[in-house]
């Protein structure tokens, strides 16, 4: 049989090597400082030793095919201190393979084929603090002096699967060793176990892997040498490997000497029987911790339940561990609850129960802290109407029911809110939220909130006790927030909401105690300090992974955070990415910089305020350079002119009143009398002309007259001379007949150029008259009587043929058939002073001028504009003639 046991292990071995992946040809991973080299797994059936350099400190040779480690393989290196040899078909180490490495702290040759202990290869460490080499091909586990060396050794393993026997003194030489943990295997081939074996082992953690399947009388023996000890942990592993035990004998019965503080069973089988054994005798050692781990629990076939009181009532325990356990019966062993009754922190992990029976609640009075994580719990199981839930677990303050298959929040607060000192709840990795989010009551005495990795909405809010300080909602798939429950819990100091698809961050958020906030992994993209001003004490923030907006707010947000300090951000600044615009897709925050100006509200509103101040003025520069203002107020007297004639009922005809409206100076007057009205008026057929000292409207406003006679005549004459530039009232002249000729075209406007002007000497406002100098063909009056004659004929061709004209029975009235019998006209020069006591007539053009008739004359005030001022006399039977800058006023 140990023969066969043999060859399996090795075949076994062998056939585990064969299925590592093929990384022969791969060398190994050497580290960038040249100290540290990795050469796990890569099918190594020697030492590379041509790879590796001088400067190493750490190798890592496990999970390889070594076999033999020679004298020469860690020769060049020095400077080592780490050796991995783990899990290879090592079955020799030369005597002088680690000569020359004295420096090694740390040696693992676990998991190997040797058969005797390599005392003289380690001789040389004395530097060495762990050594292991357990799971060997050991037969006996025995140490001479060499380790007397090692001063500094603080874990040692050794042992395997084939140690037969341990003898008392084979660990004599460690009698003056004090060491941190000690591991001893010898697997279910233990025969002999002689008592004082572990008599003079001084350790903290003692680890045996033994077991004891076929000499069960060992373990007596063992807790005898281990008694009056003192260990931080006793750990047994295996302890029965095969089978359960059936005897009767006490084998626990020495647990009551042993000083430890935890004392823990790993894997092996247990029964009901053993398993009240063990529990029997804690009661009476000073043991406060107890952990079963992976036990593969079962019922005695023997047991017999009575209705007698349980044998286990004083367990006191500072914390009782039942971890990954199949059976789910172990919980009452003996049918009963009793032994929980004195367990304070009580952890039931992964035993896959479902369901807790209602004297369970009754018996765990002492319980403060209950961790049934990792289980089946559903609420129908878990919250039983039919048990009576108060007073009972009156010390429990911390409950922990994660990873279960809870889903009503309300059915859970109707259990916890019976217990009235519970502080703590951890419901992380349920699926609650999903069903039951009614108005829940808690005892006022909540302070945390762990519920991370549900399916929370917003109405699970209402579930939520408000008295808590800490609350874990991340992961619950929340796309927004209940700002009334976050009124309510004004109390709360952290807060996380990581992993959810919240879209924004409510701005009327108020949380006036908070210092910590987690909102990273969410779904908004904006974020600034406006949306955090009702949290005056918030401290640190975690709000990275967010599809952020790169903008000015971002901008300033992280300026007065990074930058000023405010709020410290956590996890800043490798999770911060933009996600819009599109041209800065994934580009780092930190490295988002816009513009000075684009950001600063200030400086934006200065520059707007200058740059307007700096349009404004040119425009004003170019009114004042072009006569804007006066081409505008000039428009706007046409159009008001023609507003009136509109409301009047005036209407446009299609016929004229006169053959020509005649514009000049005042000063050109005389001229225009004696030589161009006689020309036009006195020839057959003869000319009706416009001037305005006979057929302009009295009592109409001047504008008005111009505009209205300027319409009524089929031609314009302009008189000019340096006068005319002059004038203000012929530059209007000019400007009405240039806007009659829009759709239509200049034919009907006649240049008279009574005297020579240089077309550049002009003002700006007369570009008009400039361009028609230099493009239309004017009449120059000569000087010389000989030359005159043409002139007139010019003129004339230039009027056309007199045709019958609109007859205007209102112009008839007020006409004379000769200029010659015309009342007499004061026409004063340009610019006359205006004699004292005379009144002066305002400039506005749009000024009426209405006439004042005394004893048989009209008296016309004075108005004194830019260029004239005159006083003139009418006879009451004559139409009142008004005279400004081109003749009239």
């Amino acid at each position: 049989q140990l023969m066969f046991t043999f060859l399996s292990l090795v075949f076994g071995f062998q056939a585990t090597l064969l299925l590592l992946p093929d990384r022969s040809e791969q060398s190994c991973l050497i580290s960038a400082d040249q100290r540290a080299a990795n050469c796990q797994g890569f099918r190594l059936q020697r030492v590379p030793v041509e790879d590796l350099p001088p400067s190493l400190e750490v190798l890592d040779l496990s999970y390889n095919m070594l076999q033999i480690i020679q004298n020469p393989d860690f020769a060049g290196l020095p400077l080592l201190r780490v050796l991995s040899l783990q899990f290879n078909n090592i079955s020799l180490i030369e005597d002088e393979a680690f000569r020359d490495n004295p420096l090694l702290e740390d040696v693992n040759i676990f998991n190997n084929s040797l058969t005797t202990i390599p005392s003289k290869a380690l001789a040389p460490l004395s530097r060495l603090q762990n050594l292991d080499m357990s799971n060997n091909l050991y037969t006996e586990a025995t140490l001479d002096d060499t380790v007397l060396n090692f001063k500094n050794l603080k874990v040692l393993s050794m042992g395997g699967p084939y140690v037969s026997i341990l003898k008392t003194g084979d660990l004599n030489a460690l009698q003056n060793v004090s060491l941190e943990k000690f591991a001893i295997k010898t697997g279910s081939s233990l025969n002999v176990y002689e008592p004082g074996y572990l008599k003079n082992i001084q350790t903290k953690n003692m680890w045996l892997d033994v077991a004891i399947d076929n000499r069960s009388s060992a373990l007596p023996l063992i807790l005898k040498d281990l008694a009056n000890k003192t260990f931080s942990v006793l750990r047994f592993r295996n302890l029965f490997e095969f089978k359960y035990y059936t005897d009767k004998e006490d084998i626990f019965d020495g647990l009551k000497f042993i000083n430890c503080q935890q004392l823990i069973f790993y894997r092996g089988k247990f029964n009901e029987e053993l398993l009240r054994m063990a529990l029997v005798n804690l009661q009476k050692s000073s043991i406060k911790f107890l952990g079963l781990l992976f036990i593969d629990f079962a019922r005695s076939q023997t047991f017999v339940h009575t209705d007698q009181a349980s044998s286990v009532t004083n367990l006191q325990l500072e914390m009782l561990v039942l971890s990954d356990i199949s059976n789910p019966d172990i919980l009452r062993f003996d049918w009963r609850f009793t032994w929980l009754n004195k367990i304070r922190h009580l952890r039931v992990h992964n035993v896959n129960f479902n369901s807790v029976p209602c004297d369970a609640w009754e018996e765990m009075n002492g319980v403060e802290i209950l961790d049934v994580s990792k289980n089946q719990l559903e609420d129908r199981f878990l919250f039983n109407q039919q048990c009576d839930y108060r007073e009972t677990m009156p010390s429990l303050h911390t409950f922990n029911l994660s990873t279960n298959q809870l889903t009503s929040l309300s059915s859970f607060a109707s259990l916890a809110g019976e217990f009235k000192h519970l502080q703590t709840i951890d419901i992380s990795y349920n699926q609650l939220g999903s069903e039951g989010n009614n108005v829940c009551s808690w005892k006022q005495n909540i302070t945390t909130v762990i519920a991370h990795h549900n399916i929370f909405v917003i109405d699970s809010f209402k579930c939520l006790p408000t008295t808590v300080l800490y609350l874990d909602l991340s992961y619950c798939n929340l796309d927004q927030l209940d700002m009334h429950y976050f009124e309510k819990a004004a109390g709360l100091k952290e807060i996380y909401l990581s992993g959810n698809k919240i879209k924004f961050i409510p701005s009327g958020w108020r949380s006036p105690n908070l210092n910590s906030l987690a909102l990273d992994g969410n779904s908004f993209g904006i974020i600034s300090m406006n949306s955090f001003k009702g949290m005056p004490s918030l401290e640190q923030l975690r709000a990275g992974n967010n599809p952020y907006h790169c903008t000015c707010d971002l901008h300033t947000f992280i300026q007065e955070t990074t930058v000023k300090g405010k709020v410290q951000i956590t996890d800043w600044p490798e999770n911060y990415r933009c996600y819009y615009p599109a041209d800065l897709l994934n580009t780092m925050v930190s490295k988002y910089f816009p513009g000075h100006v684009a950001c600063d509200i200030r400086l934006v509103i200065v520059i707007s305020v200058v740059t307007t101040a700096v349009f404004v003025l040119a425009i004003m520069l170019m009114c004042y350079l072009f006569n804007i203002p006066w081409y505008a107020k000039a428009t706007y007297q046409i159009i008001r002119a023609k507003y009136r004639a509109h409301k009047d009922g005036a209407g446009m005809s299609a016929e004229y009143t006169f053959h020509a409206f005649i514009s000049y100076s005042h000063s050109d007057a005389d001229w225009v009398r004696d030589k161009l009205l006689p020309c036009l008026e006195n020839c057959k057929p003869s000319y009706r002309i416009c001037i305005h000292e006979r057929d302009f409207m009295p009592g109409k406003w001047i504008i008005d007259n111009i505009i209205d006679n300027i319409e009524n005549s089929h031609k314009v004459i302009f008189v000019l001379s340096r006068h005319f530039v002059n004038s203000e009232w012929c530059n209007y002249e000019l400007y009405f007949a240039q806007q009659r000729a829009i759709g239509k075209n200049l034919r009907d406007v006649i240049l008279v150029v009574k005297e020579p002007i240089d077309p550049k000497s002009l003002p700006s406002k007369y570009c008009k008259l400039k361009k028609m100098l230099n493009t239309k063909t004017y009449l120059e009056w000569p000087e010389q009587p000989k030359q005159q004659a043409f002139f007139w004929a010019q003129l004339r061709s230039v009027m056309g043929k007199p045709n019958l004209l609109k007859q205007n029975s209102v112009i008839e009235n007020r006409r004379v058939s000769k200029l010659s019998r015309a009342s007499v006209i004061e026409l004063p020069e340009e610019n006359p002073r205006p004699a004292d006591g005379e009144p002066k007539m305002d400039p506005d053009p749009e000024a009426e001028v209405k006439p004042q008739i005394t004893a048989g004359t009209e008296e016309l005030p004075e108005r004194n504009t830019e260029n004239c001022s005159l006083r003139m006399p009418l006879e009451h039977s004559q139409v009142c003639s008004l005279t400004h800058d081109c003749g009239f006023e």
